[in-house]
């Protein structure tokens, strides 16, 4: 069935005639117009995103982002950061949906001043051991691998401590969402910078073990109270998981950073993951409404997206459209394979436009043109 088709009883199917003609001209006069000339396009039967599926290689975009440390100092550019753009997404400078990410890099001592926005951050650090990020003034020291978030209107400022190797490390923020909405904001913190507190990752301290501490402030902020979510106990956590269950027969074994008091998304607006695929596991095919971003975290594979393939290694970011058929495939067989995620879930969650199908034919799977 056409996306637009127009033959069906309850859908728009007028003819346009020399009457009908002039009187849209006389409605456009007033800025006004005929419902059923545009009804078939912003009604389809089912999602019709404009996004498409893109795979970004790490290896052929490092060397771009590390020339821009010596073409852009990072105070005039606010952040030095390589965005990566949809083809379908351009005027809204998103990855997929109404998600944007980017490769951020700091070279060696370099610090940022501090500044917050209406817009939700989190980071995934692909490589360097010196990153740090002050959010609210906890600070916070991240390595590769490592997932920090900076909810909506935290002041924040990043740096990198090592005096000897840049880091970078990826965004991803929901600007496009903000700016459709027209809520966004952008605020310069009034000192350039924060006076972080005395002990470094005091969230992941006092909230990161999977005991909540007791007696101190009820947290009543709408985002995860943990700022940062270390690599080395989320991986743990994946393995630990794969001992216990088969796991999902569409992402493999698979996570969700949670906030820790709910149980629910670590950010209102975006939510993230981490799954693992076993040596030589293919999952089967699904789709969903709503948009997500990969990274591969560990390891090597192939994923097949609205019937095409894309392989992936480490580093590897690529991006599934809404209502897009997806499935993955680890092809390595000895090794695990994981990938982090982020998506627009908890905004599909919260409007009640959260919806989710598996492929019924070929046995779960998508046809790949040769």
């Amino acid at each position: 069935m056409n996306a637009y088709d127009d033959d069906r009883i309850g859908r728009a199917r007028v003819t346009d005639s020399p009457e009908l003609l002039a009187y849209y001209d006389e409605l456009a006069e007033l800025d006004a117009g005929a419902l059923w000339t545009v009804a078939n396009g912003i009604e389809p039967w089912y999602p019709q995103p404009s996004s498409v599926p893109v795979l970004w290689r790490y290896q052929e975009l490092r060397p771009l982002v590390a020339k821009a440390l010596a073409m852009v100092k990072a105070e005039d550019a606010g952040r030095r950061v390589v965005m990566l753009v949809n083809p379908g997404r351009r005027e809204h400078s998103a990855v997929v949906g109404l998600l944007y990410t980017g490769l951020q890099i700091m070279g060696p001592g370099e610090s940022m001043s501090a500044h917050r926005h209406a817009a939700s951050a989190l980071r995934f650090v692909h490589e360097g051991t010196g990153a740090w990020t002050i959010v609210d003034g906890q600070k916070l020291k991240v390595g590769p691998g490592d997932f920090a978030i900076t909810p909506n209107g935290t002041w924040h400022e990043h740096g990198n401590e090592s005096q000897d190797a840049p880091v970078i490390w990826q965004d991803g923020l929901d600007i496009p969402l903000t700016n459709t909405l027209d809520a966004n904001f952008y605020e310069i913190h009034p000192e350039l910078h924060q006076r972080p507190g005395p002990v470094v990752n005091s969230s992941v301290l006092s909230h990161g073990a999977n005991l909540l501490p007791y007696g101190l402030a009820k947290w009543t902020r709408p985002y995860s109270p943990v700022f940062g979510y270390p690599w080395e106990p989320s991986y743990q956590a994946l393995r630990n998981l794969a001992q216990a269950t088969e796991g999902s027969p569409y992402d493999g074994v698979i996570m969700e950073y949670t906030n820790p008091l709910t149980g629910g998304s670590v950010m209102p607006t975006m939510g993230a993951h981490l799954q693992l695929l076993r040596p030589g596991q293919a999952t089967k095919a699904h789709r969903h409404t709503g948009s997500v971003v990969y990274t591969a975290a560990k390891g090597r594979g192939v994923s097949v997206i609205a019937g095409q393939r894309f392989a992936w290694q480490r580093g590897d970011i690529f991006c599934v459209p809404s209502w897009a058929w997806h499935e993955h495939a680890n092809l390595d067989q000895s090794e695990d394979a994981v990938l982090f995620s982020f998506n627009d879930f908890p905004v599909m969650r919260s409007l009640g436009l959260l919806r989710e199908e598996a492929c019924p034919e070929q046995d779960g799977h998508q046809p790949v043109p040769a």
